[in-house]
């Protein structure tokens, strides 16, 4: 008789054994994706910012038209811009969903002396 095959109680701690090491790797990939999405806010919140005051440098005229400004107004921050007196405020909006809080939480620490404060150039 020839043993070259698996048994079934074999088999089936295999997929047990995949099964347990699923459950525990897919909540840490889940993870890793939200502050991976965050991280790229923060990163777009502060290409807009160097774009903009580059610009108000340039032309004395804030630029916040940029791809990397749209997707950040459309998501977790607000940038507000004041031509007149020369005034840039980026603000957390108040959305509470996981993504927000992870790029707030981000920002304050990465970019504490933007987010919240007004900038006079």
């Amino acid at each position: 008789m020839n043993k070259n095959a698996f048994t079934m109680i074999e088999l089936v701690f295999v997929i047990v054994i995949l099964g347990i090491l699923a459950a525990v790797a897919i909540p840490k990939l889940t993870t890793t994706r939200k502050d991976a999405t965050a991280a790229t806010l923060v990163n777009g919140l502060a290409t807009c910012i160097n774009g903009a005051t580059e610009a108000y440098m340039i032309d004395q005229s804030f630029d916040t038209d940029s791809d990397a400004c749209d997707a950040v107004t459309a998501s977790c921050f607000t940038v507000s811009v004041d031509n007149v007196t020369g005034i840039l405020t980026v603000i957390d909006t108040a959305d509470t969903s996981e993504l927000c809080i992870a790029a707030h939480t981000l920002a304050n620490g990465k970019l504490s002396s933007i987010v919240g404060k007004e900038h006079h150039f």
